[in-house]
């Protein structure tokens, strides 16, 4: 899905943890972050309900589809609702001190409902404090979990 919408943003983390850490803790974040059943129905959200294992390829969560899940390297999460087709793609890359975690957004906002959505979730910055309060609770949860506390 990735070719097909375009750039919205890119958001990063260096964790201090091994990845295999770091994809634990996303996987336990993740359903924390997706909507909640109730608000991704009013939009209209596709897929709107929890299925599946976790961020297993096809595993569902309010408002996303585990469109791919490569453990320890990347996972790819899409969705769609009435105001919009979106990505978030979530890379972990090893570095020096541990684990880069990378959040990248794609995103096309059709008609002028759309673009009203944007200027809402993305003009306001709701969606810069969202994914960069997720890329932080992975951090914290994988660095209390490398120090074992």
């Amino acid at each position: 899905m990735t070719e097909a919408l375009p750039f919205v943003d890119e958001h990063r983390v260096l964790v201090s943890a091994p990845t295999f850490v770091v994809w634990s803790a996303l996987a336990a974040q993740i359903p924390q972050f997706a909507g909640s059943e109730t608000f991704v129905r009013l939009l209209g959200a596709s897929p709107n309900r929890t299925s599946g294992e976790s961020i297993a390829k096809g595993a569902t969560l309010p408002g996303f589809r585990v469109a791919e899940a490569v453990p320890g390297h990347r996972l790819r999460l899409t969705g769609r609702h009435h105001f919009s087709r979106y990505e978030l793609l979530l890379t972990l890359a090893e570095r020096p001190g541990g684990t880069l975690l990378s959040a990248s957004t794609y995103a096309a906002f059709p008609w002028p409902h759309g673009r009203v959505y944007r200027l809402i979730v993305i003009g306001s910055r709701i969606h810069r404090v969202l994914v960069i309060r997720l890329l932080r609770d992975v951090r914290r949860r994988a660095e209390g979990a490398a120090t074992g506390g």
